[in-house]
């Protein structure tokens, strides 16, 4: 009998361990910062656990519309989120904007000539470039549309490198194995020691972070709460401090 109790009780356990976590679906330039901010708001709310699942903005909305577990959705753009509101996968009155971005050109650290605009990037020592897929990844489509504006995305489009998410571009940057990348201000911070920025691209729209709840989320209550931290003044000095511009608090 006292087994079965024993049983019991742990199973119960691992039934009240499982409801307190709390699956946030992150951009793929933010997993610095929720990292941090996963952290924070663990040791603030004991017994909860923030699992941060990564990737571009356009996969982890596919993810939640196939039915993959997520609380939270922080996205890289605008156009996802709208996109997961039409398709009734977030809950749009919960559905806030808590940080804005830059995009940049980078180049490897030994690079001697960087680039000073955009049309630089057809000179021919340059030869290739990392870009983030502009068909999922919200840089890439920031990218796409800078160089559209300035006639340069045909004309360049010979030497993309095309990338699964920015840290991808950012990665390839680093490791010296492209000429030049589009990646977002806030990875050229995380990695300021092996990459060089040489220049900021002109965009015509903001590029803002929105967040929302998942609306089938059983843990409506938390992703609010996880959410709201975010938003405060201590989510939103994680975030500028890992190269983010604020949206304010609440």
């Amino acid at each position: 009998m006292r087994s079965i109790w024993v049983g019991l009780a742990l199973a119960l356990a691992w039934n009240s361990a499982k409801a307190e976590e709390l699956t946030v679906s992150a951009a793929a330039s933010l997993v610095d910062a929720f990292g941090e901010i996963a952290t924070a708001y663990e040791r603030e709310n004991p017994g909860t656990d923030v699992h941060l699942n990564t990737a571009a903005s356009g996969v982890l909305l596919q993810q939640i519309r196939q039915g993959a577990p997520a609380d939270v959705f922080a996205s890289a753009d605008d156009f996802t989120m709208e996109e997961a509101a039409r398709l009734k996968l977030i809950d749009p009155a919960q559905r806030h904007v808590f940080a804005r971005n830059s995009l940049v050109v980078v180049v490897p650290p030994t690079t001697s000539a960087a680039p000073k605009k955009l049309s630089d990037l057809a000179a021919p020592t340059v030869k290739r470039i990392a870009v983030g897929n502009p068909e999922s990844v919200p840089a890439g489509r920031y990218t796409r549309t800078a160089l559209q504006a300035a006639r340069l995305w045909q004309p360049l489009s010979p030497k993309f490198i095309t990338t699964q998410n920015v840290r991808q571009a950012l990665d390839y940057v680093a490791r010296g194995e492209v000429d030049a990348g589009f990646v977002y201000g806030s990875d050229a911070s995380a990695l300021k020691q092996r990459v060089r920025v040489a220049f900021t691209v002109p965009v015509a729209e903001p590029i803002n972070y929105p967040i929302a709840p998942v609306a089938r989320s059983p843990r409506s209550a938390q992703a609010r709460a996880f959410i709201a931290f975010v938003r405060s003044p201590a989510g939103q000095a994680i975030l500028v401090r890992h190269g983010f511009s604020g949206a304010g608090t609440p």
